[in-house]
């Protein structure tokens, strides 16, 4: 599936329009009574932005999102509302250079401040626990599972939200049910399994394996819960092929690991700033978004 944008853009300034936050990757922009979000080329890794743009980053993880948003929509409503932003707002009509492909709007939701973290197979940092406690965050499994190997069944493993810069914590189920309340902590567990489980099937169908993935939630008038952010993007999940999986070892990906093996590879401490990337890791790199964007939504 073809770019349309072929220009890399690490941070948008639309100057008659309300910036409100410029996060790792996207920035949001107040439309009154919705938000306009402009995914970027930026990339991060272990919590830090990296100086080198991802040719085609933003144009994937929008499309893969409003894919996703529509193939879920009858498990829980979600925030987006249009892809097509110039056409909605005559405002943004003289950015549609920048915005064509990257940008949508969505609805107004409070976020919950926790991610919701599902986990299929084993592997990265619930890996690493398992080797040496015999759990992924704070949850038994069963004794004898090798690196990269499915679970019986999905698990739900949250996290806190931290801010850019600093690290994101996993925390057990009751730890969630403290910072959101047990009703909406079950509400989210439930939600976020289903929409994994739906898409990690339909993804097997098109050679591709979702290991892991992270969704985020939020609330709008009369407290109704939906969907928000990203959704089963190459940046919020693990991506891999499925003709060269093979349990009891890493996996290659379509997802931004390779961008962490090659920073570990080097020996980058972790701490920001982060290095540059290679013309050639990076252009590896845009060639994995845009092929699992392309296998996915063919």
């Amino acid at each position: 599936m073809p770019i349309k944008n072929k220009n890399i853009i690490l941070e948008t300034n639309l100057e008659d329009q309300n910036l409100i936050n410029r996060g790792k990757v996207r920035d949001l922009y107040d439309m009154g009574d919705n938000l306009l979000i402009v995914s970027s080329d930026r990339i991060s890794a272990y919590d830090s932005v990296l100086p080198t743009g991802i040719l085609g980053k933003g144009e994937v993880l929008t499309k893969l999102s409003q894919f996703w948003f529509s193939l879920t929509k009858d498990i829980i409503g979600n925030h987006f509302i249009t892809q097509d932003v110039c056409s909605q707002d005559d405002s943004l009509k003289g950015y549609a250079d920048i915005l064509e492909g990257r940008s949508m709007i969505v609805k107004k939701a409070k976020p919950l401040l926790v991610e919701c973290i599902v986990r299929g197979y084993i592997t990265g940092s619930g890996w690493g626990e398992y080797k040496k406690n015999g759990t992924v965050c704070g949850i038994e499994l069963k004794k004898g599972l090798v690196e990269s190997e499915k679970l019986e069944t999905p698990i739900f493993t949250p996290s806190t939200k931290a801010e850019q810069g600093e690290h994101d914590e996993n925390i057990n189920f009751e730890r969630c049910s403290e910072i959101i309340g047990l009703d909406l902590a079950n509400k989210v567990k439930e939600y976020s399994i289903e929409i994994y489980s739906r898409a990690r099937d339909y993804a097997e169908t098109k050679g591709i394996l979702i290991a892991d993935t992270k969704f985020e939630f939020g609330l709008i008038e009369n407290d109704e819960l939906i969907l928000i952010d990203e959704v089963l993007t190459p940046d919020s999940s693990r991506f891999w092929p499925k003709n060269l999986y093979e349990a009891g070892r890493g996996q290659q990906s379509y997802d931004k690991q390779f961008v962490r093996d090659y920073l570990t590879s080097i020996g980058w401490d972790k701490n920001p700033p982060a290095p540059a990337l290679p013309e050639d890791i990076a252009k590896k790199t845009s060639d994995k978004y845009i092929e699992a964007l392309s296998l996915l939504i063919s």
